[in-house]
């Protein structure tokens, strides 16, 4: 797959299979989250890497899921199978570090499409219970976490041009999640007022 064709592929997987994931794909996605660039190169980020049977139900325990779908979280035989906790450094942390986050995680999300991976980049976390349970000393500030396991087939997302007001994903009638994605005459603002070689 070229580039594009895996950003194009990639999206918010809420549904797996059991299989475990590999604990060396996971290391590979930080490894590509390491490379990302950093505002000064300060490199404010750091990461827990969770593949262990015993905490895989506790860290689902943490997490909410698809705010915009009423009871869409994922049922037992179609949870993750490993996660990613996305970490700052406070004593690294500035007022970039937002980005220097979406990078890094955008990175992750992108080598685990290119290994047909499922992903789902979670804010809605228990950062609490997340820290005591992994033992994630003082000092580092839980910002995120990633869901990783491999897609169930007949359940993963489509995206697809936005034709309403609504940029919520949704059902459709046959129980799959759509994604509106806004037009590129809505996202790519021109200097002329000439977008037909975009349409």
């Amino acid at each position: 797959m070229s580039i594009f064709e895996v950003i194009a592929k990639r999206r918010s997987c809420r549904r797996f299979t059991p299989e475990p994931v590999d604990k060396n794909d996971l290391y590979v996605m930080v490894q590509a989250a390491r490379l990302a660039p950093q505002a000064a190169n300060i490199q404010p980020v750091r990461y827990t890497i969770v593949h262990q049977q015993r905490f895989l139900e506790p860290m689902f325990s943490c997490t909410k899921w698809a705010g915009y779908l009423k009871d869409y979280t994922p049922p037992v035989g179609y949870r993750p199978t490993g996660y990613i906790v996305v970490l700052l450094d406070d004593s690294l942390k500035g007022k970039f570090s937002d980005a220097d986050v979406g990078a890094a995680v955008e990175n992750m999300l992108l080598v685990a499409t290119e290994k047909g991976l499922g992903t789902c980049w979670l804010g809605a976390v228990d950062r609490d219970k997340i820290r005591k349970m992994l033992g994630i000393p003082e000092g580092l500030t839980i910002h995120s976490v990633v869901a990783v396991g491999h897609p169930a087939p007949d359940q993963y997302p489509v995206w697809e041009e936005k034709d309403s007001d609504s940029i919520k994903y949704y059902l459709d009638e046959n129980g799959k999640v759509r994604v509106p994605k806004r037009r590129m005459g809505e996202v790519l603002i021109p200097i002329t007022p000439d977008l037909s070689d975009f349409e």
